[in-house]
C-alpha cells in the first residue's frame, strides 16, 4: 500500500498551510475513523488558550493513531473545527500540523463554528488513517 499526496497543476500551493489538496491510496488497505479531538487534557480539563486545545487535540488524536498501530503519514484527512476563528489561529494551528506531519501534510478541511459540544471547547480535529490491510 502506498498513499501519494499531491497538489496538481492549477491549483494553489497549500503546503505553507499545513495541508494537501489530493491524498489518494494505492494497494489493499484499512481505514480507521478517529472521532473528534478535543483540546482537554488527560484529566479532562480545557485550557482557556486557544492554541493549548490544538496542541491538546493533537496529542489526543497522536495517542488514538498509536491505539490503532498508525502513524501521522497514514493519515489522508483531517477535519478541523475553531470557535472564534480568525487569521492569528491559523499560524498556531499550522505550525502545530507541520510539527506533527512534516511532509506527509493530509487533506484538510477547516471549518468555523460558533460553538463545540463542550462548555469552553475551542477546537476540535478528527481523521482518517490508511493502513496495510493485515489480512
Amino acid at each position: 500500500m502506498t498513499i501519494e499526496r499531491f497538489n496538481p497543476a492549477g491549483l494553489y500551493d497549500p503546503s505553507p498551510n499545513g495541508y494537501s489538496h489530493i491524498a489518494q491510496v494505492h494497494g489493499a488497505s484499512r481505514l480507521v475513523f478517529i472521532a473528534g479531538q478535543g483540546g482537554e487534557d488527560r484529566s479532562g480539563i480545557l485550557p482557556p488558550r486557544t492554541e493549548d486545545q490544538i496542541q491538546n487535540a493533537f496529542n489526543n488524536l497522536s495517542i488514538a493513531l498509536q491505539a490503532v498501530g498508525a502513524e501521522p503519514d497514514q493519515v489522508v484527512r483531517l477535519t478541523t473545527y475553531l470557535v472564534g476563528y480568525n487569521g492569528q489561529l491559523h499560524q498556531p494551528l499550522t505550525r502545530i500540523i507541520k510539527r506533527m506531519f512534516g511532509p506527509h501534510l493530509p487533506t484538510q478541511t477547516l471549518v468555523p463554528v460558533p460553538r463545540l459540544a463542550l462548555e469552553g471547547m475551542l477546537f476540535e480535529v478528527d481523521a482518517i488513517a490508511v493502513l496495510p490491510d493485515a489480512s
